[in-house]
């Protein structure tokens, strides 16, 4: 039995792995379009020298190798499409094939068909949610004294767009800022969502320019109001240089995992001030912020939760095994940093995962 393919389908091929091409010519040919299976009676399974092109005698060389005495060749059909052809063969020592038998076959290639198909429809709409995400996130600014990276990595076994996302821009007032957040689900609502809440932010953050706290209670109460059954995490940051040459940050979270702050030398410890509950569970409660001093040439790596939960685990072990691998990678460049990263922490992670990293100068 093989299966061949239609234009630039894939072929599965003999045991030999050579493809096995279809039929050619006369009643083949509308069996190509789809018409039905087609049995083939010993008298028209020829020898391999009288084939009519290449690919006809290839097939017929593997008839003659199998000792094929009848054969049914039937199309794989989905969606008025023909996928392929799938070929049943049958030797002198056994039954042959009969008329009895196409009703089976074309059942048979229905259920292949429908298979195929689904695999196909999976593999383009998971490239068309991963794109999708993609264009919703920024950007990144590289004019100023910080470094910026980011990465978007989406969920290994879902085909659907998710609520997951980062930014950074700077304020008129010259502080860059660090977002980092993700909105329940994962589907198209949670994508549209995402970007909404993303574009609020922008414009809350650079008309208002306040403390973290109050720019995130803001977002709260204009979340609430347009969407009053969704939840979402958010950890909104405020990047400084001071008098002195040094840089602070400022910051508050929205249930948000906390920030990762790596030091050159390699000491890790994670930023938990300025908690708060998610957005969209009570935005009449006042928010807070906390401010840390940053040391030369330090690490700020905020990430969504998919990098460190894993099914089964204890968070504290993926935060632990974060802090392991930043600690490791301090004194990389920041785009090796972050790639790294994803490769020794996105290994069989089901959901998907973002990635923003700010490096001050020396």
């Amino acid at each position: 039995m093989a299966l061949t393919g239609e234009g630039h389908e894939d072929r599965v091929g003999d045991a030999a792995g050579h493809p096995v091409p279809p039929l050619p010519a006369g009643r083949q040919d509308a069996q190509r379009r789809g018409a039905g299976p087609l049995l083939l009676t010993a008298a028209e399974i020829l020898s391999p020298d009288k084939a009519a092109d290449p690919l006809h005698a290839r097939q017929l060389e593997l008839f003659d190798q199998l000792g094929t005495h009848t054969a049914v060749v039937a199309p794989v059909r989905a969606r008025r499409q023909v996928l392929g052809a799938l070929t049943i063969g049958r030797s002198a020592d056994r039954a042959p094939l009969t008329y009895d038998d196409l009703a089976m076959v074309e059942d048979l290639t229905h259920r292949i068909a429908l298979g195929v198909d689904n695999a196909r429809l999976h593999r383009e709409t998971q490239h068309i949610a991963e794109r999708l995400q993609r264009s919703l996130l920024p950007a990144l600014s590289q004019s100023g004294p910080l470094q910026l990276a980011a990465r978007y990595e989406p969920a290994a076994s879902t085909a659907e767009v998710g609520g997951d996302w980062y930014d950074s821009f700077l304020l008129p007032s010259g502080s860059t800022t660090m977002i980092m957040g993700d909105v329940t689900g994962h589907d198209l609502r949670a994508a549209i969502t995402m970007s909404q809440l993303r574009n609020m932010l922008r414009g809350i953050g650079c008309d208002r320019q306040e403390p973290p706290g109050r720019i995130l209670q803001r977002l709260d109460l204009a979340h609430d109001a347009l969407y009053p059954q969704a939840t979402a995490t958010c950890l909104y940051a405020l990047l400084d240089e001071n008098d002195g040459g040094g840089w602070t940050i400022s910051y508050s979270s929205a249930g948000h995992p906390p920030p990762l702050l790596v030091t050159h030398e390699g000491d890790t410890r994670y930023l938990a001030g300025g908690r708060g509950l998610l957005l969209g569970v009570d935005p009449s409660l006042p928010r807070h912020h906390a401010t840390e001093n940053l040391p030369d040439r330090s690490t700020v790596l905020m990430y969504t939760d998919g990098l460190i939960e894993r099914r089964g685990e204890d968070l504290h072990h993926g935060m632990t095994r974060l802090r392991q691998h930043a600690a490791a990678l301090a004194r990389e460049d920041l785009g090796t940093f972050c790639d790294e990263l994803l490769a020794g922490m996105a290994t069989a992670h089901t959901d998907d995962i973002a990635l923003l990293a700010a490096r001050t100068p020396t």
